[in-house]
């Protein structure tokens, strides 16, 4: 089997890709690994973004693979011309993994890419095959509406805990709130909960967009330290954080290893590496390590957010936004189980529901909101209410 995701496709429709590259190479591989499949075509070929532009307004195509780098008219350049021929089209970026390639691929997904595949070097041993089986999964979830919008597996809830409050901190009480009919996945709200101290973060396939609505306001709104696992690679992590330092008023960088953490900064797990939170001294520091992987992810949210809970307790806020899988939904039932709260993007706003998902199916979810409203969502619990 080529792919791991299978597809919900019915008979007949088949999702429609166009490849735009300039490598000879690159196209006959792609052209030749998507052939036969049952579920998805090559509609369009494209040797550059020119071309990809006038073939897009011509085929209209479901998905369209973007190469980074090429002459006459690039990725980047391309884009947004390519948004205008083929307005339903989801756009997937396929970048070197230098710091070029990710600098690029970061402003293109912020431009409206929904996604990105990092092209495997040439020395990588298997990775012609990982890259073929990357990209199978991802134009199947980006490309497919059911795939895309289908929430995670049922899991079973965690029995609610009573908060345990923090040393020298007196819990916040509050009334209980009545949620609306017909959301069997949100959980009551507890009567306590503890000051908050620190946020964390987990998204995935269509984070990079999603991290850039919602961080600038938070950090704008608050000087809480704010944790953030984004799955990416090595290099992509250290751009997207530059990315962020730069329209966030939290110095925003990439996590290392004994940083301290501090009020007014926002740390990005480096890719290729778990990041926790230990205490030092009294004081809360951040561990790298490259235990093995978990949800086949790492860094993953679940290391993250245990980490922190053993640190704050339930003095945390948790934000999981759109991606791929479940990382992240054990993570938050451990916050829940010390009396922290949690935040969730909403399935009509997330480009894949998996991992906001899990979280609601699980009944670990407070609340549920759209992309634009999480942050006035966590800003007001920061500042006491419900």
């Amino acid at each position: 089997m080529l792919s791991g995701v299978q597809t919900r496709q019915a008979p007949g429709q088949r999702i429609r890709g166009q490849l735009v590259d300039d490598s000879a190479v690159v196209r006959g591989l792609t052209r030749r690994w998507l052939t036969g499949l049952d579920d998805i075509e090559i509609v369009a070929v494209s040797v550059d973004g020119a071309q990809g532009v006038a073939d897009a307004a011509t085929h209209r195509p479901d998905v369209i693979i973007l190469d980074v780098e090429m002459p006459r008219m690039d990725g980047l350049e391309a884009l947004p011309h390519l948004r205008r021929a083929a307005p339903k089209a989801k756009i997937l970026m396929a970048s070197t993994l230098t710091h070029k390639g990710a600098r690029t691929t970061i402003q293109a997904l912020s431009l409206g890419a929904s996604d990105y595949l990092p092209k495997p070097e040439a020395n990588q041993i298997g990775g012609a095959e990982a890259y073929r089986d990357s990209l199978i999964d991802k134009i199947r979830i980006i490309g497919s509406p059911d795939l895309a919008r289908a929430p995670a597996l049922p899991a079973k809830p965690l029995q609610p805990l009573a908060p345990r409050p923090v040393a020298g901190k007196a819990p916040i009480t509050a009334q209980p709130t009545n949620h609306a009919p017909g959301q069997p996945g949100l959980r009551p709200l507890p009567l306590t909960r503890m000051q908050p101290e620190a946020i964390v973060v987990a998204s995935s396939t269509g984070g990079p967009q999603a991290l850039q609505a919602v961080l600038p306001a938070l950090c704008k709104s608050t000087q809480l330290p704010i944790l953030v696992v984004q799955h990416m690679p090595p290099t992509f992590t250290e751009i997207l954080a530059d990315h962020l330092n730069d329209v966030c008023a939290h110095t925003v960088c990439e996590a290392k290893h004994g940083q301290p953490v501090l009020a007014g900064h926002t740390y990005i797990a480096p890719g290729g590496y778990h990041m926790t939170v230990k205490r030092q001294a009294g004081r809360p520091i951040i561990e790298l390590n490259q235990d093995p992987q978990v949800n086949f992810c790492r860094p993953a949210a679940d290391v993250l957010f245990k980490g922190a809970a053993d640190v704050w307790g339930g003095s945390l806020a948790a934000v999981v936004l759109t991606g791929m899988g479940s990382d992240g939904c054990k993570g938050v039932g451990a916050i829940l189980e010390k009396g922290g709260r949690s935040f969730i993007q909403d399935q009509e706003s997330s480009v894949v529901w998996g991992m906001p998902g899990s979280v609601f199916n699980a009944g670990f979810a407070h609340s549920v909101h759209p992309l634009g409203e999480v942050a006035p969502a966590v800003e007001k619990f920061l500042r006491g209410g419900r």
